[in-house]
């Protein structure tokens, strides 16, 4: 049986890392907006494209945009009104629907996944830098 992690003994390492995960958080915030911006979309509708490399549900976008179902919902609509995207039938669950990017969609979505990419706070990390703090991040999440 392994060890348990060692505890810190003071609350002030807690509030220093929430402090700085916040700051992280507000800074990819600003950046994707900035970039959603250049497209003429809000933040949300660039995330749902950066979410969908391939066709899925709106139960899994919204998964992947951690937002109720309900906003993933709001979203797909308009992006399926700029014509970046389509519902289609599922081929093997007649009661739900796969959203598709239009070559539009797929065109817009290569666009924001490239500038997503420059001058992300992320990106001020190596790559093996970036895979630590993942690792991280998820272990303190589980």
């Amino acid at each position: 049986m392994a060890a348990p992690p060692k505890r810190r003994s003071t609350a002030l390492s807690d509030s220093a890392v929430c402090g700085l995960v916040n700051a992280l958080s507000q800074s990819i915030e600003r950046h994707v907006r900035r970039v959603a911006e250049q497209f003429g979309l809000t933040a949300p509708q660039a995330v749902a494209l950066r979410e969908l490399p391939e066709p899925c549900t709106l139960r899994t976008l919204a998964e992947r945009m951690h937002c109720e179902a309900s906003n993933a919902t709001f979203v797909a609509d308009r992006l399926e009104e700029m014509g970046l995207l389509e519902r289609r039938p599922h081929p093997t669950d007649r009661r739900a629907k796969l959203l598709h990017l239009t070559p539009a969609g797929a065109a817009m979505r290569r666009k924001v996944v490239r500038q997503l990419g420059i001058d992300s706070p992320l990106a001020r990390l190596d790559d093996d830098q970036q895979e630590q703090l993942k690792d991280l991040l998820v272990r303190a999440v589980q």
